[in-house]
């Protein structure tokens, strides 16, 4: 197993094993609707479709980017896409680095044939591109698993904190620009669980981003993930020390939405249920993304993602019916209570 596979299992088993969650929380518990005791809709009339990316999406849902590069990668990814294709949802993979450097781990990210139909999304460092990457292995990502569309993540603490991590992050911008320009799907940037700023999101939206995935602090917490696969003590002690670090998860949300009208926001980092995936759409997110609890289930069974899914699907509606909306385009529109009680 190459150094880039065993690196990839050891971030499988430290999230399935270890508590990698943030010390921060999502914000998302601060934010509460306002019951409506007179909805005046019909619950089984409410629309949770939309259309994104020229893709028509049942349910406002992302599995968000995780895994590829090993045996139990596609395994888990089969299962994931299988799932996203039942209930129209949205899929990300994890980053195809491994793919690109290794052809013969292709395999594990090619999901297309499992869901034929959902919105899928390829997925690239974007710090490759100061480490020779170009648009060719853009190209490539996409092509590889006919993507609708490249994430390219941005993890500057996780590179940090990483021995021999790519750090060198001057001049990416114009780089980044120069693959939304010559790139023929759209680009989204992600964060990998510390969240995007108000600042940043400027800069990417000038550069031709079509949307932003927050990942926001509150979810995993991938300085916790690297503190445990440090495997040497100084390592570890320098990546507890940004345990409290990143944007939440809500005022990264907010931070984008405030940045421009113009860029779709995807919300992912320490959403706990359907309520927090319609709180974020409240707070002007089109999609909410979860990660963790996806990869956990899927190592259990298929039924249990099915399941999942089924009661993600019915928080969001029940949520929407008891505010008095009906579709994702009227929930984008009603005002949350701020409330913090603790």
């Amino acid at each position: 197993m190459s150094s880039l596979s065993s690196r990839k299992s050891d971030h499988i088993q430290i999230n399935l094993e270890k508590d990698v969650s943030h010390t921060l929380t999502s914000g998302l518990e601060n934010y509460h609707f306002i019951h409506q005791a007179l909805p005046e809709i019909n619950m089984d009339e409410v629309d949770l479709s939309q259309e994104l990316f020229n893709k028509t999406l049942k349910l406002p849902i992302l599995i968000s980017s995780m895994t590829g590069g090993t045996p139990e990668a596609a395994v888990i990814n089969r299962i994931l896409a299988e799932v996203a294709q039942e209930y129209g949802v949205a899929m990300g993979l994890g980053s195809q680095r491994i793919a690109i450097e290794e052809p013969e781990q292709i395999y594990s990210f090619q999901v297309r044939k499992y869901a034929p139909d959902i919105l899928l999304f390829s997925n690239l460092g974007a710090i490759q591109l100061n480490y020779s990457y170009s648009i060719d292995q853009c190209k490539m990502a996409v092509e590889m698993i006919e993507a609708d569309a490249l994430i390219l993540h941005l993890n500057p603490l996780q590179e940090a904190l990483q021995k021999n991590g790519n750090i060198h992050f001057e001049g990416l911008l114009p780089r980044i620009e120069k693959i939304c320009r010559s790139l023929e799907v759209p680009v989204i940037i992600k964060e990998v669980g510390w969240g995007i700023s108000k600042e940043t999101a400027r800069k990417l939206k000038n550069a031709g981003v079509s949307a932003i995935d927050v990942a926001g602090a509150g979810g995993t917490s991938w300085s916790q993930v690297e503190m445990y696969a440090a495997g040497d003590v100084h390592q570890e002690n320098i990546a507890r020390a940004f345990q409290v670090w990143g944007i939440p998860t809500s005022e990264s949300i907010l931070q984008v939405a405030e940045s421009t009208t113009e860029l779709i926001i995807f919300a992912s980092g320490g959403l706990k249920g359907g309520v927090d995936i319609a709180k974020c759409i409240a707070l002007g997110a089109s999609l909410g993304g979860m990660a963790g609890p996806f990869l956990r289930l899927a190592s259990q069974s298929i039924d249990d993602v099915r399941n999942f899914v089924y009661e993600l699907q019915q928080e969001i509606r029940i949520c929407m019916f008891v505010s008095g909306v009906k579709n994702i385009a009227e929930l984008k529109h009603i005002p949350l209570i701020y409330r913090k009680d603790h």
